[in-house]
């Protein structure tokens, strides 16, 4: 009975432990999760154009974010920002400038993108417990990084202000209010990413066309061959009966 007792009460302490573990862990996730995060929709290779999404969850229980304001570095400019329409949020893309301008499509391209800001209108807020994303369509991406810090402010209906501009660094622990960070992938042949599906569309119309040719050649080659045999048999045909017509005259009775 004593020993029952002794596996009950280590039991419940497992269970204890357990739960304040997972609650840990749990807690320490959705903080270490929630903050301004910006992700490619599909790849964001060097030298090319993307489509990203900014992710702004809201991280307040008594307050709702009204603005949202990203910042795009100035040691690697982007000549083209594009917000996609939100409902209920009007996009401002402010331009700087360039002390030396960037060379795009044989043009010269004098001015960047410095910040987009988000403002909503009416009922259009990210509550407690939601949040929302914000795409842009950025490029030209430079070659000559493997990443570009997107600093961000997010600002509530309660006039607070959250500065998400805090560079993470390798190594180190996630800081308090880390900049979004967008990685980049290696650059590719095509910097519009069609270099690959191109080349194989184009081997695969040498290929068919190679296919064709064959085919047109092997159809030819049969026509040939058929109309040589038509053309043997009609000679033999045609000996034949001049050897007939021959044996015929004669046998045929003189008079």
């Amino acid at each position: 009975m004593k020993l029952s007792s002794t596996v009950s009460v280590n039991v419940a302490r497992a269970a204890v432990a357990g739960g304040l573990a997972l609650s840990s862990a749990v807690l320490l996730s959705g903080t270490a999760f929630a903050h301004v995060s910006v992700q490619p929709q599909g790849e964001a290779a060097k030298g090319g154009y993307a489509t990203v999404n900014v992710k702004v969850p809201n991280e307040r229980d008594n307050a709702s974010t009204v603005k949202v304001e990203v910042n795009f570095p100035a040691d690697h400019p982007l000549a083209s920002v594009m917000p996609q329409p939100v409902p209920g949020w009007t996009p401002v893309v402010t331009k700087a400038k360039l002390a030396k301008p960037l060379e795009m499509h044989g043009k010269k391209i004098t001015e960047a993108v410095t910040k987009v800001t988000w403002t909503a209108s009416g009922d259009a807020k990210i509550g407690p417990g939601q949040f929302q994303q914000f795409p842009l369509s950025l490029g030209q991406l430079p070659e000559d990084t493997d990443q570009l810090v997107l600093k961000a402010l997010q600002t509530y209906d309660n006039n607070e202000v959250v500065r998400w501009i805090e560079e993470p660094k390798e190594g180190a622990a996630e800081p308090q209010n880390p900049a979004p960070v967008l990685k980049l992938s290696a650059a590719t042949e095509d910097h519009h990413g069609t270099g690959t599906g191109a080349k194989s569309d184009d081997k695969a119309a040498g290929h068919d066309e190679k296919a064709g040719a064959s085919e047109h050649a092997e159809a030819v080659g049969s026509t040939d061959n058929t109309a040589r045999v038509l053309g043997v048999v009609g000679i033999l045909v045609g000996l034949a009966g001049l050897a007939f017509g021959i044996l015929a005259g004669r046998r045929r009775p003189t008079a």
